[in-house]
């Protein structure tokens, strides 16, 4: 993990990365709109540490997730593909616990999360997810496979990639892009801001766009 990227990507806004994604990857790193903070929101910033979560009726403990917490390199951010089933929570407090003592960055779920009120009481760590639900996961679902690439919201996600969550999402940016997606957005960024004070100035959206070509 470069920490020299994960300082410049806190300083960037997910939507502008998501631009990045698309200009440079050629495809969308955004994941679908409602993954998104349901508990301590705040901004993440980390590399991917994957999860495969599929079906069964069998009861089994999410014993591959256990040890993605346990193992994976301080400052992850624990994925969980899992199918996008809104009413199966695959994070709560016990997973939880796990992770923030282990301290990773955060957790992005492609289906539920419960135990809300006990994670805010006890940590501050940050659950991005598709639902709040009760329902466990056990007898719903099990961990297949870790450390591979898997599609979550809409998007292929690979081991190493760069996570960037704040209040409009999630973006995925592929490892082998994202030096040249940080420097799309911090140029992006800096324009913008210069527009916005050219706005003020001139009191025109039209006179700003017409001088940065650019909306």
């Amino acid at each position: 993990m470069s920490k020299d990227y994960i300082a410049r990507l806190r300083k960037l806004a997910v939507a502008t990365l998501s631009d990045g994604c698309d200009q440079i990857a050629g495809h969308r790193g955004f994941m679908d709109f409602n993954i998104k903070a349901r508990v301590n929101a705040r901004k993440i910033v980390g590399t991917a540490a994957t999860v495969l979560e599929v079906p069964t009726t069998e009861s089994h403990l999410p014993e591959l997730a256990f040890d993605v917490i346990d193992e994976s390199p301080k400052g992850s951010v624990i994925v969980i593909a899992c199918g996008g089933d809104k009413n199966i929570a695959v994070w709560g407090e016990i997973m939880n616990a796990g992770a923030n003592t282990a301290g990773h960055e955060g957790v992005v779920v492609d289906g539920g999360t419960r135990d809300v009120e006990l994670i805010e009481k006890d940590t501050d760590f940050p659950v991005y997810a598709r639902s709040i639900v009760p329902a466990s996961s056990v007898g719903r679902l099990k961990t297949l496979e870790r450390d591979i690439p898997v599609m979550i919201g809409g998007v292929l996600v690979s081991p190493g990639d760069y996570i960037v969550g704040d209040g409009d999402g999630i973006v995925s940016i592929p490892a082998d892009h994202v030096e040249s997606i940080i420097e799309f957005a911090e140029e992006a960024e800096n324009t913008e801001a210069e527009m916005v004070e050219y706005i003020k100035e001139k009191g025109s959206i039209r006179a700003a766009t017409d001088k940065f070509g650019r909306a």
